[in-house]
């Protein structure tokens, strides 16, 4: 199994913190906190999607499984995204040797990861935990209505995305070494989060850059 736009050299992966967490865990809040730290770059594959030229050969893939609501196959999905980041490497968005690549959203489903392997070099996990369901259910619905998403303050619809997280995406991380995943509790305040999550990817950031200089 090869993943699409792999990089020839398997040392040119990018090396990679991942986020993860059920829905509500606030993997979007803190990404973007570190994406605005010198030294982090970070990628959310919604990101990826809602900026995607829906003109292109992917474009239209993604279209015409999205439109009638089905799921977009993972290797179309990895292939996206592993364009997206390309391209934002080609434009000096994203320096691969200086920036630390934080994600987001992605992988999200064991098949994923498995052709993700050939892309990006995983080097520290933060997992986003919660042990009060109903606590976290609340914020979803404080969320959706905030944003005015009222469908997805539906009691059915959060619960139907809690399962989709805990039957799919859990999975991912015992893909990954287990020495690599850390839990941090997500039901601080974004600031206390934020505290937690720092005291373990700076000490990446710090392996990123001393390998960066060898």
């Amino acid at each position: 199994m090869h993943a699409p736009d792999a990089p020839a050299d398997a040392h040119a992966r990018y090396r990679t913190v991942l986020l993860f967490g059920a829905p509500g865990a606030g993997k979007g809040t803190q990404g973007k906190i570190l994406g605005s730290i010198p030294g982090f770059y970070h990628c959310s594959c919604g990101d990826v999607f809602r900026n995607m030229d829906v003109t292109s050969d992917l474009g239209k893939v993604f279209m015409e499984h999205s439109s009638r609501g089905a799921l977009v196959p993972d290797d179309v999905t990895v292939k996206m995204w592993a364009r997206a980041i390309k391209a934002r490497s080609f434009l000096g968005d994203f320096k691969p040797r200086l920036d630390l690549l934080v994600l987001d959203g992605i992988p999200r489903t064991l098949e994923q990861a498995k052709l993700m392997d050939e892309l990006i070099e995983v080097i520290q996990i933060i997992h986003l935990t919660c042990n009060d369901e109903e606590a976290m259910f609340q914020r979803l619905r404080q969320r959706a209505l905030k944003e005015n998403r009222h469908d997805d303050a539906d009691e059915r619809v959060i619960r139907n995305r809690w399962e989709i997280y805990e039957e799919e995406t859990e999975p991912v991380l015992r893909h990954y070494p287990p020495e690599l995943v850390t839990n941090v509790d997500s039901m601080g305040s974004p600031a206390q989060v934020l505290h937690d999550v720092l005291d373990y990817v700076v000490p990446a950031q710090n392996a990123h850059f001393a390998a960066a200089e060898v």
